[in-house]
């Protein structure tokens, strides 16, 4: 430590230590943690699309927080999302429930909400969600809505005579 005060060296433990601090609050406060969730029971559920649900997404039941997304990958036979899903295993969780891709708000961000059916048999641990819902893409909404509207007003103008096409012949052939 030559040229370096017990100072300086105290000061840049406290920088560490508060470093730390802030590290440990960040990754428990997200819902997140750095060691691998071994509770609970792993299930399977095949989309057409996951837009922006990334691994590590909640997955909830009537908005609460009841396990997370822990994998996500392609199927090569059916080109079919798979997510791998790690749920609570104190949950009783029917074999007709449904999983639907769900935005947090319009700009928030994804996480699978799980809709509990009422069938007698349950989902167990490798157990698939049949019933899915992918993701609606705000783009292709929006895109949809735009043409919609345009297509809406072409047609009123047409409807109105406000197009260049000339005025059609009177019915009965010619004028006398």
């Amino acid at each position: 430590m030559k040229g370096r005060s017990v100072a300086e060296v105290l000061a840049g433990l406290a920088i560490l230590i508060v470093a730390g601090g802030f590290l440990v609050y960040a990754i428990t406060g997200s819902g997140r943690s750095m060691m691998a969730s071994t509770a609970g029971i792993t299930l399977t559920a095949r989309f057409d699309r996951v837009d922006g649900l990334a691994p590590g997404a909640d997955v909830r039941i009537a908005g609460v927080k009841v396990g997370n997304v822990v994998s996500q990958r392609i199927d090569p036979q059916t080109f079919l999302a798979v997510l791998t899903l790690r749920v609570d295993g104190g949950l009783r969780i029917p074999d007709d429930t449904s999983a639907e891709i769900t935005s947090e708000g319009l700009l928030g961000g994804k996480y699978v909400a799980l809709v509990p059916g009422g069938g007698e048999r349950l989902l167990r641990d490798g157990g698939e969600i049949r019933i899915t819902q992918s993701a609606v893409s705000l783009e292709s909404l929006l895109g949809r809505f735009i043409f919609s509207v345009t297509e809406m007003n072409q047609n009123r103008q047409g409807a109105e005579g406000g197009g260049n096409a000339p005025a059609p012949a009177p019915a009965g052939g010619a004028p006398r």
